[in-house]
């Protein structure tokens, strides 16, 4: 997969949320955002994943417009902002019903990504009574399970201990090294230099390259 970004600014109402963003992606690849909280890091994922549409400018994919060849990126996962799941069902159930929406995948696939994630596919607790830490999990677990070629993650680590952000740094590892396309998000400086092959500044709406890793 390849992801082109050319000239594409994000107006919202009198802000301008991205400007004049201009960035080639491609698969097999990690690119890390960082930035401080309202920079435009959530908006530029947003504008990535076809959930906005940019003010001038434009994204395309594999040589395909997004917004008029296609409305969505063609396979994609993505844990934008807090995951929300139904919660009077196990997280087995949830994410048996998000699998269903495709069909691409059964139900060994959903078992083995929940361990992959450290949580029990057996685990007969509704969401509702799971911690932060483990709607995180289960959260990062809906985005990988389909085995996406984008895969989309704002700040994957929030409420996980270090067990779970090693977790996480490996999971990042195995979607590389499968090929997928890694746009990923997070406050944890030390995890955004180990896992990144390339580094983004997010300021202001701006977006400029920061250092190789």
């Amino acid at each position: 997969m390849k992801i082109d970004i050319i000239n594409a600014t994000k107006t919202i109402g009198k802000a301008t949320v991205l400007k004049d963003v201009t960035l080639s992606l491609e698969g097999g690849r990690i690119y890390g955002l960082r930035g401080p909280n309202g920079s435009g890091k959530t908006m530029l994922m947003r504008l990535v994943a076809g959930l906005i549409q940019p003010t001038s400018g434009e994204v395309k994919i594999d040589g395909k417009r997004l917004g008029t060849d296609m409305d969505f990126p063609p396979s994609i996962g993505m844990l934008i902002e807090n995951p929300a799941f139904l919660p009077n069902y196990t997280g087995l159930k949830n994410l048996e019903l998000l699998a269903s929406l495709k069909n691409e995948i059964g139900i060994d696939q959903i078992r083995e990504t929940l361990t992959r994630v450290g949580l029990d596919p057996d685990d007969k607790r509704r969401v509702r009574k799971y911690s932060l830490g483990m709607k995180q999990r289960l959260g990062i677990a809906a985005a990988i399970m389909e085995k996406p070629k984008l895969l989309l993650l704002d700040e994957p680590t929030n409420a996980l201990d270090d067990k779970g952000i090693r977790c996480v740094c490996d999971i990042l590892h195995e979607e590389r090294k499968r090929g997928a396309l890694i746009i990923l998000s997070c406050h944890d400086g030390d995890l955004l230099r180990e896992c990144s092959d390339k580094i983004f500044k997010v300021q202001n709406g701006r977006v400029e390259r920061e250092n190789a890793v």
